[in-house]
């Protein structure tokens, strides 16, 4: 916008100030000031850029020093000390215009971020009605008519909006995308995105962003799902899988909750999971030194594939002090880690101890 677009109501009294400067060469009074800086909050509000606003204050100034005498100065003044003084008045009325006027925006920051952290708020727990919700979201780029996954970055500290973290991951995710940028913000000292369910190239994009950002830390991605309520429900699924991953010891950066749900379906059965490490793996608490390195025994045995060689390594352990443990496993329990036939119920019966955080909790 240029500066002669500028309303004449935000320069009101400018001209008026310049006459009275020029013939006592005095600066401006409280006031004065004052009244600057309420224009400046008004011009603000207004959405008039500080750019063409000062540019017109600048330019009623020229106009001001051609022609004086048609803004009520008075004639006879010396052009020096006239000259010197409408400067002095001009950045004083700018100053103090440019101090409202970013007083103002600084207001109008602040209650956006209170409307956009009341919203996240409300959308990442479902506490408000789901129709004022999806036209909420509108103003945030987002609708909650299609489906939407939710991906969850935690690190080893906690992360508030203005941290550098978050910025730095919101940043590269608009010179990325551009208008197809998600919703990034943080909630409970993680970083969280927000997007529709057909860009998994964004969450893919913003996993590999929060992981750099968070000094390693791990992002867990729920699966897409329909409306204002499925927001919510990603957002749970993401955040139950970055429990389920630090329960399990799972070393991947990134996890996906569809790649999981097999660990919900054995644990939707509490009762049922705790009787069978018991009965499978009670035995171990009769070993020298506890049921618990032998239980990470098998975990690790298992997440090799049952190659020995390899799980020997991964324990720091010869092949033969690994073979050793295995047998002593199969004489208390009963059953054959080599053994096809029980390998099954014991890798159920470990992940389960892990889920359950046996037997450091008794059940």
């Amino acid at each position: 916008m240029a500066s002669q677009d500028i309303p004449e109501e935000f320069l009101d009294g400018c001209a008026r100030i310049l006459a009275d400067a020029s013939a006592t060469g005095r600066g401006l009074t409280r006031d004065e000031l004052d009244s600057r800086r309420a224009l400046g909050e008004r011009a603000a509000d207004a959405g008039y850029g500080l750019r063409a606003l000062v540019g017109a204050h600048l330019a009623r100034a020229r106009a001001f020093a051609a022609a004086p005498r048609a803004y009520g100065a008075p004639g006879g003044a010396a052009p020096p000390v006239s000259a010197e003084a409408v400067l002095a008045a001009v950045e004083q009325a700018v100053d103090a215009f440019a101090e409202g006027y970013e007083r103002a925006q600084r207001l109008a920051i602040r209650q956006e971020e209170a409307a956009r952290r009341e919203f996240i708020d409300d959308l990442l727990h479902g506490r408000s009605d789901f129709g004022l919700l999806g036209e909420r979201a509108e103003r945030f780029g987002l609708r909650l008519s299609v489906a939407h996954a939710v991906a969850v970055a935690r690190g080893e500290r906690v992360y508030e909006d203005g941290d550098d973290a978050p910025r730095e991951v919101e940043r590269a995710l608009i010179a990325r995308f551009g208008d197809r940028s998600p919703l990034i913000a943080t909630k409970d000292g993680r970083l969280v995105c927000v997007t529709t369910a057909d860009q998994g190239d964004v969450l893919d994009f913003f996993a590999k962003q929060a992981h750099a950002a968070t000094d390693g830390g791990r992002v867990a991605i729920g699966r897409p799902q329909p409306g204002a309520g499925g927001v919510v429900q990603s957002y749970e699924e993401a955040l139950s899988t970055l429990d389920l991953a630090e329960r399990l010891d799972l070393r991947e950066p990134v996890l996906r909750a569809a790649d999981l749900l097999v660990y919900p379906v054995l644990t939707r059965d509490r009762q049922a999971m705790a009787d069978l490490v018991l009965n499978t793996l009670g035995p171990l608490r009769e070993a020298r030194g506890g049921a618990e390195p032998l239980i990470e025994t098998l975990a690790v045995y298992f997440d090799a594939g049952c190659v020995a060689a390899q799980a020997a390594r991964r324990l720091s352990l010869s092949v033969r002090a690994l073979t050793y443990r295995l047998e002593r496993i199969h004489r208390l329990t009963g059953t054959n880690p080599a053994d096809p036939m029980h390998r099954y119920t014991l890798q159920t019966a470990v992940i389960g101890a892990r889920l359950l955080s046996w037997p450091a909790r008794e059940f």
